[in-house]
C-alpha cells in the first residue's frame, strides 16, 4: 500500500481539473518529489524565508505568508513542473498535483481560490520583472539547498 499523499499535495485528477498550462517551466534535471523531499524543502524556504525578513527589517515571519513567488520558482528548479497560479497565488503543478510550500500559511488560508490559474499574470511584463528580480537570490537558496546533498 503507498503512502497517503501529504495535505500539500493536491491531485488534479481527483479535484477534476486538468493540469494549467502553465506558466513558467524551467528545463532540465530535477529530483523527483517525495513527502520527505516536500518537507525538507518546506523547512529550508522557511529558514530563508526568516533570513530575508531579518536582513530587511522586518518582523520575522511566523509562517510562509507571501513566500509564493520565491517558493514557487525554488520547486521549479529544484524539482520540475511547472509554475501556476493568480494574482493572489502562485504554486506549482508537478507531476499532475498542486504542489504548495506556503499551503498552510494564513494568507493562503483567507483566500477562495488560491489554486485557480489565471495564465494571462504569467504574460505580464510586470510579473515577469518581479520573478526575474527574485531569480538571483532564489538561485542562491537552490545551490545552497542542493549543495547540502554533495557534503
Amino acid at each position: 500500500m503507498s503512502p497517503k499523499p501529504p495535505p500539500c499535495f493536491r491531485d488534479l485528477a481527483r479535484l477534476g481539473r486538468a493540469a494549467p498550462a502553465a506558466s513558467l517551466a524551467p528545463i532540465g534535471d530535477f529530483r523527483a518529489l517525495d513527502e520527505a523531499g516536500f518537507i525538507d524543502a518546506g523547512d529550508f524556504i522557511f529558514r530563508k524565508w526568516r533570513e530575508r525578513a531579518s536582513e530587511r527589517g522586518e518582523p520575522v515571519p511566523l509562517d510562509l505568508s507571501r513566500s509564493c513567488k520565491y517558493g514557487s520558482l525554488f520547486m521549479s528548479l529544484v524539482y520540475g513542473g511547472t509554475i501556476a497560479g493568480n494574482y493572489q497565488h502562485q504554486f506549482n503543478i508537478i507531476d499532475g498535483r498542486i504542489v504548495d510550500l506556503s499551503h498552510a500559511a494564513a494568507d493562503v488560508f483567507r483566500m477562495r481560490e488560491p489554486y485557480a490559474h489565471d495564465a494571462d499574470l504569467f504574460v505580464a511584463d510586470f510579473h515577469r520583472e518581479s520573478m526575474a528580480s527574485i531569480t538571483p537570490r532564489v538561485s542562491g537558496w537552490v545551490e545552497e539547498f542542493l549543495a547540502r546533498d554533495e557534503d
